[in-house]
């Protein structure tokens, strides 16, 4: 059983998207520390100018994990992401078939960033025809140790093989994988590219730029990239 792991994202880009796809079982790495000013709270979306950020504000205390970091309602971000969502896209092929689907989950009032992030990807798998098992690492007991606690999720799992991202060759201890009896692979992404409200290409945005796009279909150049 191939086992994928990441900390949870808001409006994940196609990379991840594409290891979720690959898995038979997704991990939410939801016990790390929060980092502020990553892809956990924030990312990019395509407009005429080229790209701006959508960012969750959150009330954040460190070195808190991530399944404990709330969300800043105080701001009107909700309103502020959706009307972002639909003044760059509402000109897109696909967006009126999925805008309603954001702005539903937009309007609902969120506390917790993880449960924002994990109904976000939810609604992305289920529109693209993603139907990976994902589960939470808040579920399970690990060591703290980076490797270790890879290695000790994948074996609560019942995993024989990780699928990693092509960062993890920096720091992984590839060692204690082989000794537990689990293969590592590591992803490789390659972004395909597609036609866009704008010009020129640009790509590394949320997945939500080749939904509004392409639709669910276009998870399809996801795949035929994969596999060249």
């Amino acid at each position: 059983m191939r086992v994928a792991i990441h900390q949870p994202q808001y409006l994940p880009w196609l990379g991840y998207l594409d290891k979720l796809d690959r898995a038979d079982v997704f991990m939410l790495l939801d016990t790390v520390q929060f980092k502020k000013n990553e892809w956990q709270n924030r990312n990019r979306i395509r407009t005429a100018q080229g790209w701006q950020y959508l960012t969750v504000p959150v009330l954040h205390e460190f070195p808190q994990r991530l399944d404990q970091v709330r969300i800043n309602n105080q701001t009107d971000w909700r309103r502020k992401h959706a009307q972002a969502l639909e003044t760059h896209y509402g000109k897109a092929p696909y967006y009126d078939r999925y805008g309603a689907v954001f702005h539903e989950l937009l309007s609902r009032d969120w506390e917790r960033l993880s449960l924002l992030n994990d109904a976000v990807l939810s609604v992305l798998a289920e529109a693209f025809g993603i139907t990976t098992k994902i589960v939470r690492a808040s579920q399970f007991e690990a060591r703290e140790e980076q490797t270790g606690r890879l290695v000790d999720l994948c074996k609560a799992l019942g995993a024989d093989c990780y699928l990693a991202g092509a960062g993890g060759r920096g720091y992984m201890n590839l060692e204690e994988f082989q000794a537990a009896g689990i293969t590592v692979e590591f992803q490789d992404f390659v972004s395909p590219e597609y036609a866009q409200v704008y010009r020129p290409f640009i790509g590394g945005l949320s997945s939500v730029d080749l939904l509004f796009n392409c639709g669910g279909e276009g998870f399809r150049s996801v795949r035929e990239a994969r596999a060249r």
